[in-house]
């Protein structure tokens, strides 16, 4: 069973800075495409970031481009989300999520999902 734990959220000024990790354990993740979706309250759940199995290829949104960085440590299992230049539109809970293949756009293409964790922006 993989498990995925993210850390790393919390409350900050915008302007700031946060870098989520989220740590993978059951198995080996380096044949999967890992991302990170937000959902913020009353909106629907978008994607953020995403790294293919390598992290050579990458996707970022267009709101987040300029600011976040997404990489990933295959051999510690581990995704990393790294955040600048927050801004209160960045408000919102921060799910780490895999799959095997390529990177998706949806979230229900993913087959591994983490609990989520609260990133707030106070402008």
């Amino acid at each position: 069973q993989v498990r995925l734990v993210e850390s790393g959220g919390g409350l900050v000024q915008a302007g700031g800075s946060l870098r989520l990790s989220c740590a993978a354990s059951g198995r080996t993740l380096d044949a999967h495409t890992m991302s990170w979706f937000r959902q913020a309250p009353g909106k629907e759940r978008e994607l953020v970031a995403a790294a293919d199995w390598s992290g050579g290829r990458t996707y970022l949104d267009n709101s987040v481009k300029g600011r976040f960085s997404i990489s990933r440590d295959n051999a510690k299992n581990t995704l990393y989300l790294q955040m600048d230049k927050l801004k209160a539109e960045d408000t919102a809970v921060y799910v780490c999520v895999a799959k095997s293949g390529h990177i998706n756009l949806y979230y229900n293409a993913y087959e591994y999902r983490g609990q989520g964790i609260q990133v707030t922006v106070s402008s």
